[in-house]
């Protein structure tokens, strides 16, 4: 059988730099597409956060008072 012209080491290299550098751009381009997906799932997060502080008639400030006091508890406990 007859076999087709083989390549330089030269080809090679040449192709192997093109692969890699198609590949670093995948990889950046999934990056950025997990990172959306990260800020996503943040959003959705904070969406229901708000939420149930809607639903609770609390204030910011109330929030931030009651977490702060159960944060206090938490370490008091733990020491």
């Amino acid at each position: 059988m007859a076999r087709g012209q083989r390549k330089t080491i030269d080809e090679k290299i040449a192709a192997k730099q093109e692969l890699i550098e198609a590949l670093m751009i995948r990889v950046e381009s999934e990056q950025r597409e997990l990172e959306e997906l990260y800020e996503a799932k943040r959003r959705k997060e904070l969406e229901a956060v708000s939420n149930l502080i809607e639903e609770a008639g609390l204030t910011p400030e109330e929030v931030t008072a009651v977490l702060q006091q159960y944060l206090d508890n938490r370490d008091e406990m733990v020491s």
